[in-house]
């Protein structure tokens, strides 16, 4: 074998012959390298990306070079050209690649660098499209008019975008959040709104194009056979003619959750605002043997403004009055039923587990009585405008008072003052239309609470037990139709529980901070004296945002020995790491930077048995006073932000009205400050849509409002 005699021969034979004299033997290939493009243009501070080929070798490394260094522009190992600054002399620079497997063999390409580069076209396709949550959609890029992959996708301004706005791929692909994204109405509380899908050139990254995308939950089309709950609906009565302009206004919200009487009879659980039409609606009694329409879908979601493009699915038949109603205070009505129209196991909309595509199917949440909240909790709803949204009570025994329109399109407004309301952290967990949902446990998709009004910043909720104990007493004992305990899966698929919240960047005004300075010098040793401080600074406070607060810097898991809640009227906030990388008494700017290797702060913290008594002792002596103060329209109990692992007495204002000093310490217990929109309920709290006044002689169009 010539192989096997070859490597007998001695060094010397292999050198003057070598393995492969025999004419046969096929020579060593010879490398060869390419570059593309081979002549380009770019503009004075861009980049171009280029590409070697190299063949021969299995090894098809390459080491990029640009002649004449630094002063020509540079370049990465990947081959990303970045032009210099100003233009070189001369104009026209190399690009070099060479072959790592062989370093004689090399390709360069010509680069014209010029002050003002050619205006590049960037284009996203689809331009403009709908997804519903949960979905997918496929976006494709041009450059100048040709299809491009060298681009980077962005939602939002956000690459690779996130679990509120959706996730795109780089080749994207974009798949939409399970929850419609929100914003601020600018007075009165969320609205759904679009997200925008950019497409970034990597050539140049000036150029880039758009495309908006609608999400649009199942929640809000008509349904056909039995209707599954968490849907769109409403009073079919629900909508306000005004002659003079020509238009319509229609309202509508949710159909939340199926509950039960002790005799078998199922009813619709909703707002009195959404199936009442706000102490409007008409029940049976000795004169009307039913009660208005309940339809499906509502008013608001359909073509013309009017019951032709629904159907009626149950009756009104009992509320708790806002204006007059006495006891406990809640938003809740009930619809009796018709035969075959409701599904029968009380299925709510993506409150299941997840399907072969992704997507949590129809299941019935925990049947029984409910829960109670608690602080932390993580809870869930599905709903007409925003879908499935998730997030976590931050707020118990929260006395709130909320806006009401005395009818659809009314500018005629009055307030309800409730207790014990449940408070949820997040103004993107619901919207208008969204009231009347069922609130529910994350784990185990008990029933927390009936939602009904919101601000931009959270969303608030009768108790489950406060609503079927007014039924009760009138004779109508219910109970929610439903299955076993499970997860609301839906909720990682893929948003999830919103539990750390984005802290501002400090706004403490310079003056403020340098009092509370002055205050924590004045007081150096006793601050430093407890054993698990190991630091003291300045900083913002986190329970009253804007204002300066004394930082501790404490050892975390070491007892704390009393350390003040403030200091001569300056708030304190504890700040817990193993080790600090200071010591002493720190600057503003030394104290921001020890804070930043701490984890951001959740929105609310678990407390104890004995600090959540000790908060609803306050609670009870202090909440009404604190309610009568201007400016005030919520007090609840939380936990601080400030002192993890102790409560908190939670003072709601509203955004932009006159308030008098928030003390940092009532009664010994921390306040924590939260500033919102005025709560809103009922028809007028949305903007119009699809509002136009038409000359008389036409078909009047509707401007509809949902309601939240």
């Amino acid at each position: 074998m010539r192989r096997a005699s070859c490597l007998a021969l001695s060094c010397a034979s292999v050198f003057l012959w070598g393995c492969g004299s025999s004419s046969s033997h096929t020579p060593p290939r010879t490398v060869a390298v390419s570059i593309a493009p081979a002549t380009v243009t770019v503009a004075v501070g861009k980049t171009q990306p280029f590409t070697a080929s190299i063949t021969g070798s299995s090894n098809t490394a390459a080491t990029w070079s640009v002649a004449g260094g630094a002063s020509n522009g540079t370049i990465t190992s990947t081959g990303l050209y970045m032009a210099p600054t100003v233009v070189p002399n001369p104009a026209q620079v190399a690009v070099t690649a060479t072959s790592q497997a062989d370093s004689t063999k090399s390709a360069s390409a010509t680069v014209t660098v010029t002050a003002v580069g050619p205006v590049d076209s960037v284009s996203v396709s689809p331009s403009a499209v709908t997804v519903p949550d949960f979905g997918t959609q496929q976006f494709t890029a041009s450059l100048n008019g040709s299809p491009t992959t060298a681009v980077t996708w962005q939602v939002n301004g956000i690459v690779g975008g996130n679990q509120t706005v959706g996730f795109i791929s780089m080749n994207g692909l974009y798949a939409a959040p399970s929850g419609v994204p929100t914003k601020s109405d600018g007075s009165n509380g969320s609205v759904t709104t679009t997200v925008t899908v950019t497409a970034v050139s990597q050539a140049n990254n000036s150029a880039s194009g758009n495309a908006t995308v609608t999400v649009l939950p199942v929640n809000q089309q008509t349904q056909s056979g039995a209707i599954v709950l968490g849907t769109s609906g409403g009073n079919a009565l629900d909508s306000t003619t005004n002659t003079s302009a020509h238009t319509i206004t229609c309202c509508g919200g949710t159909l939340g959750s199926l509950v039960v009487n002790g005799g078998g009879t199922p009813f619709i659980l909703s707002n009195n605002h959404i199936l009442a039409r706000t102490d409007q609606g008409q029940k049976p009694d000795q004169t009307h043997l039913v009660g208005d329409p309940i339809i499906q879908p509502g008013l608001v979601d359909t073509a013309t403004c009017t019951s032709s493009g629904a159907r009626t699915v149950a009756n009104l038949f009992d509320f708790y009055n806002l204006e007059t109603g006495t006891g406990t205070k809640i938003d809740a009505a009930i619809a009796n039923v018709l035969p075959g129209q409701v599904d029968p196991t009380g299925n709510i909309l993506y409150l299941g587990a997840p399907d072969a595509g992704g997507v949590p199917v129809p299941a019935p949440p925990h049947g029984g009585t409910g829960v109670m909240a608690s602080l932390t909790m993580d809870v869930a709803k599905s709903g007409r405008a925003t879908g499935l949204t998730c997030s976590t009570v931050i707020g118990v025994a929260t006395i709130v008072s909320v806006q009401y329109h005395t009818k659809c399109g009314s500018s005629t407004t009055f307030s309800v003052n409730y207790t014990n309301q449940v408070q949820i952290a997040s103004g993107s967990f619901s919207a208008e239309g969204d009231s009347g949902s069922l609130v529910v446990s994350v784990a185990n998709a008990d029933p927390v609470a009936l939602l009904y009004a919101g601000s931009d910043t959270d969303t608030v909720g009768n108790p489950v037990g406060d609503v079927l104990s007014f039924f009760a007493s009138r004779g109508n004992a219910l109970s929610f139709v439903g299955g076993g305990a499970h997860q609301v899966m839906g909720c990682s698929l893929p948003v999830k529980p919103a539990s750390v919240s984005t802290q501002s960047a400090v706004t403490v005004l310079p003056e403020a901070m340098q009092q509370a300075a002055a205050v924590r010098d004045a007081h150096a040793p006793e601050l430093l004296a407890h054993p698990e401080v190991q630091a003291v600074g300045v900083g913002e406070s986190l329970d009253h945002p804007r204002e300066p607060a004394i930082l501790f810097f404490v050892t975390a898991g070491q007892p704390r020995t009393n350390i003040p809640a403030q200091v001569d009227g300056v708030r304190t906030r504890i700040v817990e790491n193993i080790l600090f990388a200071r010591r002493g008494m720190l600057s503003a700017a030394e104290s921001a930077q020890l804070q930043q290797a701490v984890p951001a702060s959740p929105e609310v913290y678990p407390i104890s048995e004995a600090e959540l008594a000790r908060a609803k002792a306050v609670h009870a002596a202090r909440a009404n006073d604190q309610m009568s103060e201007p400016g005030v329209q919520g007090v609840g109990i939380t936990s601080s932000l400030d002192a993890p692992g102790e409560a908190a007495l939670m003072i709601l204002l509203v955004r932009g009205v006159a308030h008098n000093p928030i003390p940092p310490v009532i009664d010994g217990l921390r306040t924590r400050v939260r500033e919102s929109s005025r709560f809103t309920a009922g028809a007028g709290d949305a903007h119009s849509k699809a509002a136009c006044a038409v000359p008389a002689t036409q078909t009047p169009l509707r401007k509809a409002t949902p309601s939240n």
